[in-house]
């Protein structure tokens, strides 16, 4: 009795110290995918399209904001010529446009938000592929993300960002 007790034991201990021994064995690399992707040819590209519907919006916002302003200064010069009622109307439309330029600007925040996702897409797609790529071409078994606050606190082993880069052809 004892003597089975022991040797299923020692059983599982050969089978701990070579899940370990195998775990130890692991290749692991690490690449900063922040880096990576700033510094892809499509995101600078990406980052000149954003630019570029940020001044769009900003100059429609500026135009709405330049009537809005001029028709509350029209409104309170004339303010003394109006009856009451007409001044509450003409308030109350001041309030409206200001609050349609408010939704706006919400409305334009959102559509950048949805085009950068969109552009972003396939630039990190291509890197995560790429990434897989070559940590399969290496034989790394992990690949951890070195960008900052990722979780990673030393990152002495593979750095994988010059191979990611020549396969993806920069």
């Amino acid at each position: 009795m004892i003597v089975i007790c022991c040797l299923k034991i020692s059983i599982l201990i050969l089978l701990i110290s070579v899940s370990f021994s195998s775990y130890s064995q692991s290749k692991i690399a690490h690449i900063n995918t922040t880096e990576l992707v700033q510094s892809m040819p499509d995101y600078a590209k990406m980052q000149t399209e954003i630019e570029k519907k940020v001044k769009e919006y900003e100059t429609s916002i500026q135009d709405l904001v330049k009537g809005w302003e001029e028709k509350r200064k029209k409104y309170e010069s004339e303010a003394p010529e109006k009856t009451p009622e007409e001044n509450q109307k003409r308030a109350l439309e001041i309030q409206g446009d200001e609050q349609s330029i408010r939704q706006y600007q919400a409305q334009a925040q959102q559509e950048l938000q949805k085009l950068e996702f969109e552009l972003l897409k396939p630039i990190t797609e291509a890197a995560q592929n790429a990434i897989n790529e070559v940590a399969n071409e290496l034989d790394f078994d992990f690949v951890l993300d070195s960008t900052q606050g990722q979780g990673v606190i030393v990152a002495n082993g593979k750095d994988l960002m010059q191979d990611v880069k020549k396969k993806l052809g920069f």
